[in-house]
């Protein structure tokens, strides 16, 4: 069993367990249930912000701890103060240190935030808007195209906005209408291994009309530059800020390099 089919197992139990604590009734009871989303694809076309997804997270399978001591109102508010176009949060507890708690508080940013965990059931998307959230990330190599439809479809009657995450070319066949963001993983979800040319070589394989975001891997600014003249509009950056000891600080020195580079 690879790191991703235990973290899907494990998942699976998890849903089940909250399904329980709090069912959907309650959840759609919440204040976060009632707001209207903000928006992912306006804000990464917005040009007075970066097109950068920044990430808040504090460990993972492949790197182990991150940065478990950094305080997400801090982070995150200094991600949207210096132009992020959007947040993701990590919500994963058992793999990744993160929580649902986190994206409460990474909420109260005016930036679009996106819930990023391991979505295999129609009530963690119900849970991602209930607490807030804009928009929800579906992984293709856990999820059969069906799957990714269906869900994608549950996001879209709340009002959500879907990123719908890539690795290699076999999963096109999960791109539907359904789906606003079409993200592609430089890292190998089972082998954790990274590949920067990945976005590149799947991008030429992606309709237009999908936004096209890069994820993982990206280390400088001239990353960003080199992708964006391969049609990315979006990059989804976490790692390399949060392994600073300030990853605020981390973020706001990248976006100066980012604004010196040419174009």
């Amino acid at each position: 069993m690879n790191i991703l089919e235990k973290i899907i197992a494990h998942k699976r139990i998890e849903v089940a367990e909250q399904k329980q604590k709090v069912p959907v009734a309650a959840l759609e009871q919440y204040e976060g249930f009632k707001k209207l989303p903000l928006s992912l694809k306006t804000f990464l076309k917005d040009r007075s912000k970066t097109a950068i997804i920044a990430e808040f997270k504090r460990a993972s399978p492949s790197k182990g701890s991150i940065n478990e001591y950094a305080k997400v109102e801090e982070v995150t508010a200094a991600y949207t103060k210096y132009g992020a176009s959007g947040i993701s949060v990590l919500t994963d507890e058992n793999f990744f240190k993160g929580s649902l708690k986190d994206l409460d508080v990474a909420v109260k940013n005016p930036v679009p935030i996106l819930r990023k965990d391991f979505m295999i059931d129609a009530y963690q998307i119900i849970e991602a808007k209930a607490h807030w959230a804009s928009v929800i990330l579906l992984i293709a190599a856990c999820l059969s195209p069906t799957e990714v439809k269906a869900l994608a479809r549950t996001a879209k009657t709340l009002g959500l906005e879907v990123l719908l995450e890539l690795h290699d070319e076999s999963e096109l066949e999960h791109i539907c209408t359904e789906v606003d963001l079409v993200g592609i993983n430089n890292r190998n979800l089972k082998t954790f291994s990274v590949d920067l040319e990945q976005s590149i070589r799947l991008a030429e394989k992606i309709d237009t009309s999908f936004l096209k975001i890069a994820e993982s891997g990206i280390s400088s600014p001239e990353n960003v530059q080199h992708l964006k003249q391969h049609g990315f509009d979006g990059f989804l950056i976490g790692e390399y800020f949060m392994k600073q000891a300030d990853p605020g600080a981390a973020f706001k020195q990248f976006v100066t390099a980012l604004n010196a580079v040419p174009s």
